[in-house]
């Protein structure tokens, strides 16, 4: 249950910031760079806020003001990099911008981090885009890699086209309702913002990959 409620806030944030296409942060995962549709750093975050990064752009399009670089290496998730988007004074460009890194900022003298408070789904879309929608990561793609970490070691991996992945988590939903993880979290929502039951279901649905920290349905 613990787990499940680090999640909560999420929800809310989802339904006031995630109105506009986010801006992904990225993972390399077998040699290959992805845009990933999780945000690793954010349970991270929310623990520490002094530790995150201050002084990026900050707009609809990437409402936590960063995007950070991860890489699975040895079955482990890894930190590599964080970087944040700032006006570009020496471009004459009209409103130019550019990177910068400030990884070491929030990890001073640290080169190797693993990400070990992450116990969750990461989701990795690729290929062509098959659906876009003006809304978080709603948007729907060819194929999509789904990764279950305990701790920040990988357990397991998952495999999908765009298709099989809308019936996975229609089925991760279905598993999910008869847990009592479930029934609190559908509660402490009631509770806080007074949902209707329906309402409640359709998000859960929909974001099922935040609010589940296992695979529980093959």
């Amino acid at each position: 249950m613990k787990a499940i409620i680090l999640f909560l806030p999420a929800l809310f944030i989802s339904l006031n910031l995630f109105a506009t296409a986010q801006y992904p942060d990225k993972i390399l995962y077998k040699e290959k760079e992805y845009a990933l549709h999780s945000n690793p750093l954010e349970d991270y975050f929310s623990k520490h806020p002094d530790k995150r990064p201050q002084g990026g752009i900050i707009s609809t399009a990437l409402w936590r003001g960063y995007v950070a670089t991860f890489e699975v290496v040895d079955n482990q998730l890894f930190l590599k990099d964080i970087e944040i988007e700032l006006s570009d004074t020496t471009n004459k460009q009209r409103f130019a911008t550019k990177w910068k890194s400030v990884l070491n900022e929030v990890f001073p003298g640290q080169s190797k981090i693993k990400i070990t408070w992450l116990t969750g789904l990461l989701v990795i879309p690729h290929g062509k885009l098959m659906n876009y929608v003006h809304m978080g990561y709603g948007s729907t793609y060819e194929k999509y890699i789904l990764l279950e970490m305990n701790q920040g070691d990988l357990k397991k991996e998952k495999n999908f086209d765009h298709k099989e992945y809308e019936k996975f988590r229609q089925r991760q939903f279905n598993a999910f309702r008869q847990t009592e993880e479930y029934k609190k979290l559908k509660e402490q929502m009631k509770k806080e913002k007074k949902y209707t039951d329906e309402f409640i279901d359709g998000f859960l649905r929909d974001f099922i990959v935040n609010y589940t920290s296992k695979i529980l349905a093959d």
